[in-house]
């Protein structure tokens, strides 16, 4: 949607006939942008673990402080769609469990925690497809992987998520729309 003052809201239409697109205003993660498409989520690791020295610096963290380590396939309509690798930390975001894997972790952090997620500091890039990928995707060797490594952002300015987002070329388009004022 287009607000302008004094002509009113239009909806903005895409020229791509994409699975997703993605505005850069809207709240974000994957159980919202797809709202009524039937996700699942495959849990390929889970645990906690110490943090490398990367995970840590993009955390606002120490070496010392458990993060939790997730890998998780997400599912959309029955077709592999994305593999995330995310790394939260213990204290900050708690209570995940197995459970919550398989539904929202956005919902779980914004309901049950009540803590307000409030921007993303996104890099895409492309890149070739890793074993991971390929066991996962579905897809081939030489098939490009569009990856979106992310910071998540509370409203305290505090990190909450460092993570990476590999998608098949096939199956995502990152579409944004910039309005010069």
């Amino acid at each position: 949607l287009n607000r302008k003052r004094g002509h009113g809201t239009f909806i903005v239409k895409s020229v791509h006939n994409s699975p997703v697109n993605v505005v850069v205003n809207e709240m974000l993660g994957l159980t919202n942008v797809l709202r009524g498409k039937e996700i699942k989520n495959k849990i390929v690791a889970f645990d906690v673990q110490f943090p490398s020295a990367e995970v840590a610096a993009h955390l606002f963290i120490d070496a010392n402080s458990p993060v939790y380590h997730v890998i998780r396939l997400r599912v959309v309509e029955g077709e592999p769609y994305v593999i995330e690798r995310t790394y939260m930390p213990t204290k900050l975001i708690s209570g995940i469990t197995e459970q919550v894997l398989y539904g929202s972790v956005y919902k779980h952090i914004k309901e049950e925690l009540g803590l307000n997620i409030v921007g993303l500091h996104r890099t895409i890039r492309a890149s070739k497809s890793t074993e991971l990928d390929r066991e996962h995707l579905d897809c081939a060797a030489d098939d490009p992987i569009l990856e979106i490594e992310q910071v998540g952002y509370l409203d305290t300015g505090i990190p909450f998520e460092y993570s990476f987002s590999r998608h098949r070329y096939d199956k995502f388009v990152f579409t944004t729309v910039n309005r010069m004022r």
